[in-house]
């Protein structure tokens, strides 16, 4: 009898979600030895990072990567709305899938083809895993709360006719499953306060109903209320696998052009040569950037808050381009007057930064993050405690998250929002700004000494015996009950 099974890899585009989803891919492999792996990549003209990532890559054989044609899409604009982007592929998906099983069944001793595993975002391949009669699975690339968002609200729509857009600019409060305190829909995902997006999220939610299970990136011990709200019997949820945090630690893999490398070690360098726990790290995510004015309170703060620091601040891209910030190629043009010159041996300003290298790093004592799960996850791995300033898609959720249910994390401003298609943006003061930092660098910080709690626990959960090694083990027990 052939035992050996295999399951095919859907992620959604864009590099944070592919690396989540490649690492989720590694962890499987490592645990199952009957087990392998194809996974279907969607590639974006534009995403320079994500098919560098994948050219890099160096895997386990029952890895395999295959590039979906896309010659047609050369004109579609995903970010405009992923999941119609998406929809777009499942022909090229159904068409690779056929050919992966025509060519697998001349072989009595090729695995079984048991499950699709889909990007939160790629819930409409459910109806191609139907179609060849296996069952689908969702990776949830963040938080075990936002899942329970996401199905709350869908439910509120289909059943009682909500419309998440009457929220917007509103200071009502909605009791959340998966909450223990009231939400302010102002920090809602900011989807949900477009029509088009938040039609596309309800339709997501839907899909998730229809799964086998979902596979989440947290774990017990960080949302233990969370979890347990999904796993309560009710409201149609199938069964939910905390495995995280599922971390991407070794960053050489990403950051592969030779200027960042040579720019990675004169940080680590210069982080080498600062005191244990001293150094307050900036950094707003790949996305993330400011207008001038903004730029000059950060730095006014930074100055008078008298702390060391280590600021990645990034150029936003031109008014109406949809693209990544990039390097400034003179920080004397956006900075005050004589900041480099003041704050010389106190603080260092980079443009891109080895982040995971950098919250590794013993001189690191606190990180000022626009709270992506991601970079949630990795402050926790290091024991990093966050002042939050969420900026666009669930970061505000996820502040919440960490500031008001978690009590792990300080606030900067815990509402603030930039999101691309906004063209008045708040302007945070240096006063507030400062505050903020102070209160995440100070030594009695009793917010720092939970998130070392947390990081332990984040630990154990991976290891042997812990909360998402076993339910890791659970999810490939039900995947494995496919085979029969």
């Amino acid at each position: 009898m052939n035992n050996k099974f295999e399951l095919v890899f859907i992620p959604a585009p864009g590099v944070g979600h592919l690396v989540s989803i490649m690492e989720l891919a590694k962890l499987l492999i490592h645990r199952h030895h009957r087990l392998s792996i194809t996974v279907l990549v969607m590639k974006v003209p534009s995403d320079s990072k994500s098919n560098a990532y994948l050219d890099s890559l160096s895997v386990d054989k029952r890895i395999n990567i295959v590039y979906l044609p896309n010659d047609d899409l050369q004109r579609f604009k995903p970010m405009r709305v992923i999941p119609s982007f998406i929809e777009l592929h499942k022909p090229l998906v159904k068409e690779a899938v056929s050919e992966l099983v025509l060519s697998k069944s001349a072989s009595d001793d090729s695995p079984k083809l048991v499950g699709f595993v889909l990007d939160m975002f790629c819930t409409s391949m459910i109806d191609v895993a139907d179609e060849f009669g296996v069952p689908s699975y969702i990776f949830f690339t963040t938080g075990a709360a936002l899942l329970g968002l996401m199905l709350h609200l869908q439910a509120l729509h289909d059943e009682q006719n909500k419309q998440t857009v009457d929220l917007k600019d509103s200071d009502s409060e909605l009791e959340v499953p998966s909450l223990v305190n009231k939400l302010p829909a102002k920090l809602l995902p900011s989807v949900y306060f477009e029509e088009e997006w938040s039609m596309a999220m309800f339709e997501l939610a839907r899909g998730f109903r229809r799964v086998k299970g979902i596979v989440v990136n947290s774990f017990v011990e960080l949302e233990s209320f969370a979890v347990k709200s999904l796993s309560s019997g009710e409201d149609n949820i199938p069964p939910v696998y905390p495995v995280g945090p599922i971390l991407n630690l070794d960053g050489n893999s990403i950051d592969l052009e030779s200027t960042e490398s040579k720019t990675k070690a004169e940080i680590i360098k210069w982080l080498d040569d600062q005191p244990l726990s001293s150094v307050v790290f900036l950094c707003f995510g790949s996305q993330g950037s400011f207008e001038e004015d903004q730029v000059k309170e950060i730095a006014y703060a930074l100055e008078q808050s008298g702390h060391r620091f280590l600021w990645s601040l990034r150029q936003p891209p031109s008014k109406g381009q949809f693209a990544s910030p990039s390097d400034y190629t003179n920080l004397t043009d956006v900075l005050p007057k004589g900041f480099l010159e003041r704050t010389v041996g106190v603080g260092k300003v980079i443009g891109w930064a080895p982040q995971v290298s950098v919250l590794a790093h013993k001189a690191i004592g606190g990180f000022v993050s626009h709270c992506g799960w991601n970079s949630t996850l990795e402050s926790i791995w290091f024991g990093v405690a966050i002042a939050t300033w969420p900026m666009y898609a669930e970061q505000q959720f996820n502040a919440f998250k960490l500031v008001i249910e978690l009590g792990s994390a300080v606030e900067i401003k815990i509402d603030y929002s930039k999101e691309l298609s906004t063209e008045n943006q708040i302007v945070l003061r240096a006063g507030e700004i400062e505050r903020g930092i102070r209160k995440l660098m100070t030594d009695d910080n009793k917010i720092r000494e939970r998130v070392k709690e947390m990081r332990e626990k984040s630990r154990k959960a991976m290891m042997d015996g812990g909360s998402s090694f076993t339910s890791l083990g659970c999810f490939i027990d039900d995947v494995m009950s496919n085979l029969s």
